[in-house]
This record gives structure tokens, sequence and C-alpha cells, in this order.
């Protein structure tokens, strides 16, 4: 797929990664609905700065786990933008909370918007797409291939969205290729600290942690390669190989 002139939804585009995803879209010369929740300020910034690049971008607000507004959402940035190319879910929670202290509020929480939003914006999109088509990438997590103590709704949360991306790529296919990035220690958790951070160092083949850069080029690869659906890119400095 060639880029420029395309037209994209990125979901939680307001902040960290999503934020970074939209701007490295932009630079390609894809123009923009950046979608937010609860970062309003960070989503208009991001749609500022990236028309500043000399893109199209506009602002879009829509609570992703209400399954109706996820399933609208594509379908509002198609009109928002005259069309739509393409969909990058990003929008997801990131929750520490040990098994024992889970409780049903919790578990449908993260599984609500890590999961349940990505298949009903995906299934929006594959409708908005029209008979042209379109590419659809999900940021998934190294969590979905490993099995953390402290944050096991996320870890089966991210598992369950790999195994969404795969069959979406089958359901949809093919007019609609669903691909899915799974970041390693690239941006930390709010709550993390320095032992957290020398931890995940020691830990990680590479010895350092990731950018946010390296996850945009997952990103635009799995965009602009036509012959790849179903597969899942884990961008992690070799985590899962330690």
């Amino acid at each position: 797929m060639d880029l420029k002139g395309r037209r994209a939804l990125v979901t939680g585009a307001g902040r960290r990664l999503g934020r970074a995803i939209a701007f490295g879209l932009a630079r390609r010369g894809v123009h923009l609905a950046v979608h937010h929740f609860a970062s309003e300020r960070g989503a208009r910034a991001t749609a500022m700065e990236a028309e500043v690049l000399g893109v199209t971008a506009r602002v879009l607000s829509a609570d992703l786990s209400v399954a109706e507004e996820a399933a609208a959402l594509a379908g509002r940035a198609r009109e928002a933008l005259e069309g739509l190319d393409i969909v990058v879910n990003s929008a997801a929670i990131l929750e520490r909370r040990p098994a024992f202290e889970v409780g049903p509020a919790d578990w449908d929480r993260t599984m609500d918007l890590n999961v349940r939003a990505p298949f009903f914006v995906s299934m929006g999109a594959a409708a908005a797409f029209g008979e042209a088509g379109g590419a659809i990438v999900n940021i998934a997590d190294v969590a979905a291939f490993e099995r953390w103590r402290e944050y096991p709704v996320h870890c089966v949360s991210k598992a369950a969205l790999v195994a969404l991306t795969e069959m979406l790529a089958k359901v949809l296919a093919p007019s609609v290729r669903v691909n899915a990035v799974a970041p390693g220690p690239v941006e930390l958790p709010e709550e993390g600290g320095n032992e957290a951070t020398r931890h995940l160092l020691d830990t990680t083949p590479l010895r350092r942690l990731g950018r946010p850069d390296d996850v945009v080029n997952a990103v635009l690869f799995l965009l602009e390669s036509d012959f790849m659906t179903g597969t899942t890119v884990v961008v992690d400095g070799g985590r899962r190989v330690r």
C-alpha cells in the first residue's frame, strides 16, 4: 500500500504510542482521524501538529468501552475524512492488579477496551472501507506471550487481541488485511520506577528500552506490505528469546 494521501483512523491518538503512530503516518502524508476519550487536549495537540506536516487531521471523541460507540467510530472517521483506508487500534488500558484482587469490574474494564473495542472498531472499519478494502493494525503487547503475575487480566486481553487479529484476518480477507504489533519495553507503565527500569534492561537481550519509533516503523511496515495478513510482529528487543 502506498501511504501518501491515504486516510487513517488511529484510536487513542492523544497520548503515548497512539500519538507517535499518528505522527508517523502524518510524516508519510496520511490524513488522520485522531481519536480520544479522556485525552482531548492531547488529541487536539496531535491534530494541530499533524496539520503542520501538510495533512488533514480531524479529532473524534468516543468511549470505546461502549460497543455501539466503537462500532460507529470508523464510519464517523470515513465521513470526517471523506474516505477511510487504514485503522490502527491503539487505545488500551494497563492496570496492575494481582489475580486474587481482580473483581468482575476490573476484568470487564480491561477486556472491554483491549479486546471488545478493537473487534467492533474493526468490523465497523470493514464496512467503512467499502469495496476498495483497507488495512488494520492492532497494537498488542509482548504480554500476549508472557505471563506477568501482577497483570493477569492485561496478559489475557493482549493474548486475546493476537487471536482476534488472526481471526479477523481470515474473516475479512481478501479485501481487508489485519495484522498486529506487539511492543515490548518501549513506554513503561506510569507507575514504574528506577528498579523496574533496571529489571527490564537486565532482562532484555539488546540491553536497552525501545523507542516509540521502533513501534511506528513496524506499523508502517505492515501497512505497506500488501502480502502480509494475520501476522503479529514482536518489537521487544529480544525479550521472548531471553
